[in-house]
Parts: structure tokens; sequence; C-alpha cells
């Protein structure tokens, strides 16, 4: 029986991983942080790469369902999706946002052009979104909130990718209004 509790283990490397970064988290980190031993974390989790893919999709499991519930509310689509770039917006220009950004967004930048796994779990994140988004666009689309010369699909991208660079400038930038500018801008591009 294992004199830990493995859920709470992996909630605990996230938040490790999360602040620090993979590279930045050495293996005597965890082992300090978590309160287990290095050989119950390698019998539990794998290796340290192992460990960080599990939490990626801790990260993903926590995060995702919430977008989808957002955008798929019945009744007018583009408030809703307004909502979410706004929130997103001001997540990232918030203190723990500045702290800690968006864990699927920290290792787009720190792993995915070198790391297949990690990449591939970027991957499917960013679908988790781009999918909603052109979902609730098209339905915008089909409710006469949203323009018919407009691409649903083009524009579920070019949110997915504002929504990513705002986390990142989100992280390094002092000045809020950076992000919520560019959020603005983007919403603009709905009318």
């Amino acid at each position: 029986t294992k004199e830990f509790d493995p859920d709470a283990a992996l909630q605990s490397a996230l938040e490790l991983f999360w602040r620090r970064g993979y590279e930045a988290t050495s293996m005597t980190d965890l082992v300090e942080h978590l309160g287990i031993g290095r050989a119950s974390i390698y019998a539990t989790f794998g290796s340290k790469h192992e460990l960080y893919l599990k939490a990626m999709d801790r990260y993903a499991e926590m995060r995702d369902p919430l977008l989808l519930a957002e955008l798929s509310q019945p009744g007018p689509a583009l408030p809703a999706v307004r909502a979410l770039v706004r929130r997103f917006a001001a997540e990232a220009a918030s203190p723990e946002g500045r702290l800690h950004g968006c864990f699927i967004t920290n290792t787009a930048a720190e792993l995915a052009p070198h790391d297949p796994a990690a990449a591939r779990r970027v991957e499917i994140s960013w679908d988790h979104i781009e999918t909603p988004l052109h979902s609730a666009l098209v339905r915008a689309q089909a409710q006469g909130e949203l323009p018919e010369d407009r691409d649903p699909q083009a524009l579920a991208r070019m949110l997915l990718v504002l929504l990513q660079g705002v986390r990142i400038v989100g992280k390094a930038s002092n000045d809020p209004a950076r992000v919520r500018d560019a959020a603005e801008q983007a919403l603009a591009l709905l009318d």
C-alpha cells in the first residue's frame, strides 16, 4: 500500500512544475516538495518526464471542460466568446497570471520544440480551445450574430493564437493594458 495519496502528489507536482518549469525542477526538488521518496515517485509515476506529462494531463482535465461549458451555453454565442477572451486577458494580467502563466503555454515555449510527447499534449489542449471556439462562432453565424462574410474557423484560430499570446505577454509584461487592449481589438473583428 502507498503511504501517500498519488492524486495529491500529482497535484503537488503539477503546481511545482507550473511554477518552475520542467528544466528548472530537479528530481530532488520533487522529492522535497512532494514529501515522498525518489523510489516512490519512480514506482508511482515513472521518470520525471512521465510525471511531467501526467501533470500536463491533469491540468488539461481541470481546464478544458470549463472552457467547453462556457462556450456551449444555450442562447447567443458571441457574448460567451467575448467573455472567454476577456477572462483569459484578465487572468493573464493578474498577479497570479504574471507569476505562473499558463502551464500549457509554458510547456509550448519550453518543451514543445524538442519534445514530441509534450508537443502532442500542447496540440490537444489547443484543439480543446479552438474546437469549442469554432463551434460557438458557427452557432453565432447561424443565429445572425456574426456577419456571413466571416470565416468561423479562421476566427477561432486567430482567437486561439491571441489567447496564447496574451498568456505569454501577460506573464512578461508589467502593463496589464497591453493584454486588455489586444483582446478588445481582436473582439472588434467579430462585429
